[in-house]
Parts: C-alpha cells; sequence; structure tokens
C-alpha cells in the first residue's frame, strides 16, 4: 500500500509518503499520530520483517523553517544510535576471529596499557566499564572531540578512574574512539569506513559515520536539539567536577545546534555520536540480524555471533547519567522504562539522545527503525517511538 496524505497539526501542513503492508497499517496511523499530538517536524519509520521491508514512510520537513519537504532519501544525525551500528561492526570482527573479548587491549593497542589500563580488556570498552569515560589526566581544548588522534592520544596516558571492569560509566564519546582504534589497529579500517564498505554499502542502507560527501550532505535534514535534555544541559546547573560536566569539556564551544549542523560534523568521525542516516538504512542493518545475519544476500555476523553480542554483561546504574542500562556487548538489551524495544526482553539495539532508535528483535525476526530532527528532552526515547513500537506489537507478526 502506497502512503501519500497531507494533514494539519500546530498550524502547519505535514506531508507524509512511503509504503507499507495493509497489515501494519497500525503502525502508519501511529506515525501519523506523532505529528499530530506530539512536537514532530520531520521524521522517517522503517520496519524490516523476516527480511522484508514492512513498513518504509517518512515526512514532514527537513528544518525548523518548515520550506524543505522530508523525503525518501531524507537522512538526519541520529546521535546515539551510532554506538549500536558500532557495536554491530566490531562484532562482526570478533566474528572473524580478528578480535577477543577478552582479551587484554594492549594486545591490539600497545599504546593503551599506561598508568593502571594494562589489564582494561576488550569486553570492558563494550560494555562501558572501561573507567575512562572522562579525559582528567590529559584535558584536551573545547573542540578536541574533533580531532580523533587527540582523543585517541589522550586516552592512552588517561589514568582509570576506578579498576577497570568494576563499574559503568556511559562512554557518551569515548566509546566509539576506544573501539574504532582496536578496529583501525586488527584490520586497518576505523568504524566509519569499515561501515561503508562492509556493512551499509553492501546492504544498500543509508548510514553514514563520518566520511560524507558533498553529494551525501545534501539529504541532510536540519537537526533540532533540545536543550534541556540532560546530556546537552551538561553546562548548565551542573556540578563541573561531575562526569556528566566532565564528559563534554572537549566539546565545541559554539551552541549545539550549531555544531550539529555544520559540514565537519558529517565528515568527522565521532563513532559514538554521529552517525547520519534514515530509518530505512538502520531497519535494513538491524533486520539482516533479525535474519539470522543475512540479508538479501549480505551476511552480517553469524548466529553464534549475534547471540554472543546480547549476553547480558550486567544491569547496573551507571555512573555518568544515573541511569539504569540493560548492558550487552555493544548494544543495550530492551529496557521497559529507559530503552523500550517492545515486549521482548531479549531485543537489543541503542536509542540517541531526542528520540531516535534501532532495535532488533530476534526472534520476531525484526528491524525496526524510526529518526526524527526535532528532539526532546527526556531521558528515554520518548513517546513518539514509544508509540510506533506499541503500534507494532499490536500488529500479527
Amino acid at each position: 500500500m502506497e502512503l501519500e496524505t497531507e494533514i494539519e497539526a500546530r498550524g502547519a501542513t505535514f506531508r507524509l509518503a512511503g509504503h507499507y503492508e495493509p497489515e501494519f497499517r497500525p503502525v502508519v496511523d501511529a506515525f501519523i499520530e506523532n505529528f499530530r499530538v506530539e512536537d514532530e517536524v520531520g521524521a522517517s519509520c522503517s520496519i524490516v520483517l523476516g527480511g522484508r521491508t514492512v513498513v518504509d514512510v517518512w515526512g514532514g520537513w527537513r528544518d525548523g523553517a518548515m520550506t524543505r519537504p522530508w523525503d525518501a532519501p531524507t537522512t538526519v544525525c541520529m546521535m546515539s544510535v551510532a554506538k549500536g551500528i558500532t557495536a554491530i561492526c566490531f562484532n562482526m570482527l570478533i566474528d572473524r576471529g580478528l578480535v577477543d573479548p577478552d582479551a587484554y587491549v594492549v594486545e591490539y593497542w600497545p599504546e593503551y596499557g599506561q598508568n593502571g589500563k594494562e589489564k582494561t580488556r576488550v569486553r570492558h570498552i563494550l560494555d562501558h566499564t572501561a573507567a575512562v569515560p572522562v579525559l582528567t589526566t590529559n584535558p584536551l581544548w573545547p573542540g578536541a572531540m574533533m580531532d580523533r588522534e587527540a582523543i585517541v592520544k589522550a586516552l592512552e596516558v588517561q589514568e582509570p578512574l576506578w579498576e577497570p571492569g568494576t563499574k559503568a560509566a556511559y562512554h557518551v564519546h569515548h566509546q566509539g574512539y576506544l573501539l574504532g582504534e582496536i578496529m583501525r589497529r586488527v584490520c586497518g579500517k576505523t568504524v566509519g569506513p569499515f561501515l561503508r564498505e562492509e556493512v551499509a554499502g553492501p546492504l544498500g542502507a543509508e548510514y553514514y559515520i563520518g566520511g560524507m560527501t558533498e553529494a551525501e550532505q545534501a539529504n541532510v535534514a536540519e537537526i533540532m536539539p533540545n536543550m534541556n535534555a540532560t546530556l546537552f544541559a551538561a553546562k548548565d546547573g551542573v556540578d563541573q567536577t561531575s562526569l556528566r560536566a566532565l564528559a563534554f569539556k572537549q566539546n565545541p564551544p559554539e551552541p549545539w545546534h550549531v555544531t550539529l549542523n555544520k559540514p565537519e560534523w558529517r565528515v568527522v568521525e565521532i563513532a559514538s555520536g554521529n552517525g547520519h542516516g534514515n530509518a530505512r538504512g538502520v531497519a535494513r542493518i538491524y533486520g539482516a540480524l533479525g535474519n539470522g545475519g543475512t540479508l538479501d544476500g549480505v551476511t552480517l555476523m553469524s548466529r553464534d555471533q549475534i547471540e554472543a553480542m546480547i549476553t547480558l554483561q550486567h544491569e547496573q546504574v551507571e555512573a555518568l547519567q544515573d541511569r539504569p542500562y540493560r548492558q550487552a556487548l555493544g548494544v543495550l538489551l530492551n529496557h521497559p522504562e529507559w530503552v523500550y524495544m517492545g515486549p521482548n526482553m531479549r531485543s537489543f539495539g541503542h536509542h540517541g539522545i531526542g528520540g531516535s532508535i534501532g532495535f532488533c528483535d530476534p526472534d520476531a525476526g525484526i528491524g525496526f527503525s524510526y529518526a526524527c530532527n526535532k528532539l526532546h528532552a527526556v531521558g528515554t526515547n520518548g513517546p513518539r517511538a514509544r508509540r510506533l513500537i506499541d503500534a507494532l506489537y499490536s500488529c500479527e507478526l
């Protein structure tokens, strides 16, 4: 079925388009409802079930001024959705035998073994217990997060804040740099090129971590961060010695709504947070995992590695945001309150600040994604994604 409709909401007109299988009309209705009752500007939602796309819808506006329509190829920064995609790339290397999650990091990256990090294991980076969520030994300048090499060198000399492996703290920026450097040492590619050449490219999935061409950037929507969100508000009224405040000391000094919409943000590789894509692309990646690891003849990883990747590592209240996560090897497991992924507690993926999400339900064979450009401030993945997910599971799967 084709979707082609216009709705009036909040004094504006929103055009919505796409296609869907008839039995999944409740998801389309939920997508429309988000524009009616939520603060939606532009968005996309896509679902892959059993290897076939059953929902792919999009609409609204690329920009806050509502002058550029959100169309089929539109992409947007999906924030920490990148952590889940980065984890998938990294677990592909584990599946190939190039990395052992139980090995010490120094076996692949000798320079990392400084100042008490010699016994840090690879899995400690994957599950956010590596004890280097912030830089204190060698603090860098504002804007250093855009310089991958500088961050990597600073992480090499950083002292762990506690014994690695004992306590979780969301490595909000650092996880991507850490995993990316190990990837570079073992396969010659950091996350962005690996993703492009071995995941997104073969699958025809519109999702990029850095390195976007001018043509690819032409499809990017304006992202509108809500500055009341917990992480974005790190500078205001927050103890400046807290992990949350320290994690943002290397951020660019300009406002986030400026940084996030610059071409430079789309070119640098910040594998924890600057992935740009749309729901179609992310749903295809997770849809491959929901189809046993293979989609349209492209195999990402074995069924055994999928099971290893989604094995619960811990269920702690992590120290940077004071939030409980059910943490697996790089991906998050379903948490009904904080990272909602439907009724199956084995569902896995990652959300991004402001509402975007990608996940897989391995038992139902689902790859799901929702992407948006007007971000919300709540700490969970929010009411818009929840409405879509609930609608999906109301259908007969």
